[in-house]
């Protein structure tokens, strides 16, 4: 087959389907326009969030046979054109869920203990000990929505404290454990001091955790999305946190982001983004959950592997 890359991603993947006798090509470094031009030459093409690929650029695509998204989520591929027209669809939650799990872990200790808090402020010279005093993991019960691959690799990483975790998984059932108790929404909403969403985005998900979710949690919560950040609505957050429903996220997503995840900056004039910016009961980070050194590698190669079941 010809294959074409359209973003970059770990050279192993490229490496194993050249041995595998496939002919692979870089259109990484050619506009939109141009790969338009060429893409109906193509049996399979790589990608990761370069733009979308949606029924316009999909209808250009005459001899394609699979896609291949390294990552996990899969919103800004037609999902039904594909299903139509038989092109076979390869994604790679496993090669990036430790990374998520570890970094969902570090946020929510940062948060806890003001380490970035801190750390700001003592390079501005200012030693504030009980302005930084801490929260303790042990003893808070975390709620996950969603128990895919990132949401148990969560929970894994949270074996070593002496929480109690809740999970609810709408697809999922019999997934319980000596670590992980399956759960309602309900129970979420009665038992969780921690909330993380752990789900993808598409029509039932999107814009789940609005001004009426969060009023719903018993307990005054602390939340974390890693997931999409079109989950969450950034204004009933922001008025959540004022009113102390929210006592302080981790957002390593945001709903601001555009879909190449390039020039974020850009036309931001958005006051709820700005608030974001500004508020010390939030933690951010650029979209680097699953984005490590080690699932870089890991991406490609459980690509690879899909590929190769599929077609070998």
């Amino acid at each position: 087959m010809k294959i074409a890359f359209l973003d970059t991603v770990h050279e192993v993947l490229e490496k194993g389907l050249v041995e595998l006798g496939h002919h692979c090509d870089d259109l990484t470094s050619i506009n939109n326009e141009e790969v338009n031009n060429v893409i109906a030459n193509y049996d399979g093409i790589v990608v990761r969030s370069r733009f979308p690929i949606n029924r316009e650029f999909l209808e250009k695509c005459s001899a394609l046979k699979f896609i291949a998204r390294s990552g996990a989520g899969m919103e800004n591929i037609d999902i039904d054109y594909c299903a139509e027209n038989h092109i076979q669809l390869f994604n790679a939650p496993e090669g990036n869920r430790n990374a998520v799990g570890e970094h969902a872990l570090g946020m929510l200790l940062s948060l806890f203990n003001n380490l970035s808090k801190g750390n700001l402020e003592i390079r501005n010279g200012k030693w504030d000990r009980e302005g930084n005093r801490g929260i303790e993991l042990d003893g808070k019960t975390v709620g996950l929505i969603g128990f895919g691959n990132n949401g148990a690799a969560f929970a894994k990483k949270l074996r070593g404290f002496d929480v109690k975790v809740l999970a609810y998984d709408k697809y999922k059932f019999n997934f319980g454990n000596e670590y992980v108790s399956e759960s309602t929404l309900e129970d979420l909403f009665e038992y969780a001091d921690i909330l993380s969403f752990h789900i993808p985005q598409n029509e039932e998900t999107i814009w789940m955790a609005d001004e009426d979710f969060l009023n719903k949690f018993k307990k005054n919560i602390w939340l974390i999305n890693l997931a999409r950040g079109k989950i969450v609505v950034t204004a009933a957050l922001l008025a959540a946190i004022k009113t102390g429903k929210v006592q302080g996220a981790c957002l390593d997503v945001l709903e601001f982001e555009k879909s190449s995840f390039e020039n974020m900056f850009e036309g931001q004039e958005n006051s709820d983004f700005q608030k974001l910016l500004n508020s010390d009961k939030v933690i951010l980070s650029p979209h680097v959950g699953g984005w490590t050194e080690e699932s870089y590698y890991k991406l490609s190669k459980v690509l690879l592997e899909k590929i190769t079941s599929h077609f070998h």
